[in-house]
């Protein structure tokens, strides 16, 4: 992308969210995700009502007697944004491609995070990790990252989502709050690996999704490129089976991600390219209130 396009885009893409962020969701964000990063202030005596899992086992060995940990919510808090940039996201038969709106989505969150003068960090990943960049405050900092939201090219076209919830947990050690944002097509079992991740950080998943991966039109013989694969073939969208068999494998993989997600306790929303992604993001945060 000519650098003087890109410069327009990043403007025009700071200028919504940005607005967004100050005037919608600052203060539904930091509502919904304050107190999700605590830090150790001390221990004291156990008393009824104190979480058993907050018992430190030590101390209570030492004194014979339960003694609980106790934590302060922290004043700065992290956000990781995992998006998803293997080939599948540059579909779209709506107004903007699932990348268009992911990269508004991602940008959006990053504004109301800064907002709150917590830290952002990116990671891009297909089926590998595609590239990282490490948390920081401020506006310089966010126009960085939706400049790569826009035009970075990843080297790998699959997508692996075991593989950014694996870099999470082993590599970002202070808890954070952690937006996974993909499409979720996805073969691979991640299951493990976004229950690990949620144990030790605060994942929220973000599904965006194309309304014809989840019902064909029907207007006869069709070409469909697999952007991931680059296999191309001829389907017949007139044939009612043919568009069955396409609305099965879409409802086949909504519900395994949603089993997925509800077995890992994450918290989760599902927006179409042709929606209002501001209405789902206030449910999602409505939601954690």
């Amino acid at each position: 992308m000519e650098t003087s396009e890109l410069i327009k885009k990043v403007r025009k893409i700071e200028i919504k969210t940005r607005g967004l962020s100050s005037n919608i969701f600052a203060g539904q964000y930091h509502t919904a995700f304050k107190g999700r990063g605590m830090a150790f202030s001390e221990v004291r005596e156990y008393q009824y009502g104190d979480e058993p899992r907050d018992i430190d086992w030590n101390v209570t060995a030492r004194m014979n007697k339960p003694y609980s940990k106790v934590f302060e919510e922290e004043r700065e808090l992290t956000m990781m944004l995992l998006v998803d940039i293997s080939n599948s996201l540059n579909f779209g038969t709506a107004v903007r491609t699932k990348r268009d709106m992911l990269t508004e989505i991602a940008a959006t969150l990053a504004f109301a995070a800064i907002e709150n003068n917590d830290k952002v960090g990116l990671l891009f990943f297909s089926d590998r990790i595609e590239k990282f960049i490490p948390p920081q405050k401020g506006r310089k900092h966010i126009l960085y990252l939706i400049r790569e939201l826009l035009d970075f090219t990843p080297e790998s076209n699959g997508t692996d989502i075991s593989v950014p919830l694996e870099f999470l947990t082993g590599a970002v050690k202070k808890r954070c709050t952690a937006f996974l944002i993909s499409d979720f097509i996805d073969t691979h079992d991640y299951r493990n690996a976004l229950t690990i991740a949620n144990r030790k950080h605060d994942v929220v998943a973000i599904q965006v999704y194309d309304k014809r991966m989840e019902e064909l039109p029907n207007v006869g013989l069709m070409k469909v490129l697999d952007a991931e694969t680059g296999r191309t073939m001829y389907i017949d969208t007139s044939s009612k089976a043919v568009r069955a068999a396409q609305k099965s494998w879409f409802d086949g993989n909504s519900a395994r991600m949603k089993e997925c997600l509800t077995r890992s306790r994450v918290d989760s929303t599902s927006i179409r390219t042709d929606q209002d992604y501001v209405k789902a993001l206030m449910g999602l945060f409505d939601r954690r209130i």
